[in-house]
C-alpha cells in the first residue's frame, strides 16, 4: 500500500513508518520543514512537504494514497482551542478526499473521557464533538465517515508511549523533578496512567491499517493503569530525589501545562483490541524503561 503518514518523523510516527516499510508498504510522510523531510527520507520513505494548516494539500496527499495514518497534532498548549479547530479542518479535508473509496483512515486519539470508576473500553464512545471540543472532536468526526465509505479507525494511544530516548509526557515529568528537586504526584497519587511501549504501539498501527474494520476504536494500551505515585517514586529513585504529594491547588505552579494531564485518571483496557487484531504487547513496561535509563537525558 501507498500510505500517507502525518507526523512521520515524530516519536510514534517514526516507529510506525519503520514498521510499515519493514512490512512492504510505501510510506509518504508529511514534513513541514527541511529537517523533517530529511528524517523521513532517511527512513526510506518519501517526504511530502506541507502542514496541518493546509487542508487542501492534505486532501490531495490523502486522495493519492491507498490509506492514511494521521498521527500529527499541533501541540500548542498556549492556544489548545485553536489547535483543535485546525485538527478538525485537517481531518475533515482528508476524510472528504477518501469518501466512498473504502480506503483506511487511521486517526491518533487519546484515552481522555468522562468514564469514572472503571477502565475505559473500546466500546466507550468519545464525549467530544465538534471543532471547539478536545482535539477538535476529530475521533467522532472520523468514525462518522465509516458510513460514508471510509474505513476509519480511531487509534487511542496511552498517555505515555515510552521507550529509550522518549521525549513525551514522562520525559517532562523527569525534567520537572530534576529542576525542582522532587518527584511530584497529585494528591494521594491514586490517579492512573495507561502505558504502552513505542514498538508495540507501532505494530498495533500496522495491524489496524491492514485489518481493523471501519468504525472501530483500538486501544494502544499494554499496562491498564499505573498509579501516579508509583511513577513518581520510580522517577525519584532514578534522580535521587524524594517523591512528594502536590496539592490540587498547587498543580499548575508545580507541573505547568502537563499538570492537567498528570492529574487525570486515564486507565483503559485493550482486551477487545488484542482479540480483534491478535495484538500481544511484548515491550518492557514503563517502570522497566525508567529503571533502564530511558530518560537519563530527559
Amino acid at each position: 500500500m501507498r500510505v500517507f503518514v502525518t507526523g512521520a518523523s515524530g516519536w510514534i510516527g517514526s516507529a510506525v513508518t519503520a514498521e510499515l516499510i519493514a512490512d512492504g508498504h510505501h510510506v509518504v510522510g508529511l514534513a513541514r520543514s527541511d529537517e523533517s523531510a530529511a528524517a523521513v527520507e532517511a527512513m526510506g520513505a518519501t517526504a511530502e512537504r506541507g502542514s496541518l494548516h493546509d487542508p487542501d494539500g492534505l486532501a490531495q496527499a490523502a486522495g493519492d494514497a491507498d490509506g492514511v495514518v494521521h498521527l500529527a497534532f499541533i501541540h500548542d498548549f498556549g492556544d489548545y482551542a485553536a489547535a483543535g479547530r485546525a485538527e478538525h479542518a485537517a481531518v475533515h479535508a482528508m476524510l472528504v478526499a477518501l469518501e466512498g473509496s473504502d480506503r483506511p483512515f487511521l486517526l491518533a486519539s487519546g484515552l481522555a473521557s468522562g468514564v469514572q470508576g472503571r477502565l475505559l473500553t473500546e466500546n466507550d464512545a468519545s464525549p467530544f464533538h465538534g471543532p471547539d471540543s478536545l482535539r477538535g472532536g476529530s475521533e467522532n468526526l472520523a468514525l462518522d465517515f465509516a458510513d460514508r465509505g471510509v474505513r476509519s479507525v480511531a487509534l487511542r494511544f496511552a498517555p505515555t508511549v515510552h521507550g529509550m530516548q522518549d521525549h513525551g509526557f514522562t520525559s517532562q515529568l523527569f525534567r520537572i523533578a530534576r529542576e525542582g528537586g522532587s518527584a511530584g504526584y497529585v494528591g494521594d497519587g491514586s490517579t492512573r496512567w495507561a502505558a504502552v511501549h513505542r514498538a508495540d504501539a507501532a505494530r498495533l498501527v500496522r495491524l489496524a491499517l491492514e485489518g481493523a474494520p471501519g468504525g472501530t476504536r483500538v486501544h494502544a494500551v499494554a499496562e491498564e493503569g499505573l498509579l501516579s505515585r508509583d511513577i513518581a517514586a520510580a522517577i525519584g529513585e532514578q534522580l535521587g530525589v524524594p517523591p512528594v504529594s502536590v496539592a490540587t491547588e498547587e498543580v499548575a505552579a508545580h507541573f505547568g501545562w502537563i499538570g492537567r494531564f498528570f492529574g487525570m485518571d486515564i486507565a483503559a483496557s485493550s482486551d477487545l483490541t488484542r482479540k480483534l487484531l491478535d495484538w500481544h504487547p511484548q515491550g518492557p513496561t514503563l517502570l522497566e524503561d525508567i529503571a533502564d535509563g530511558a530518560y537519563a537525558l530527559a
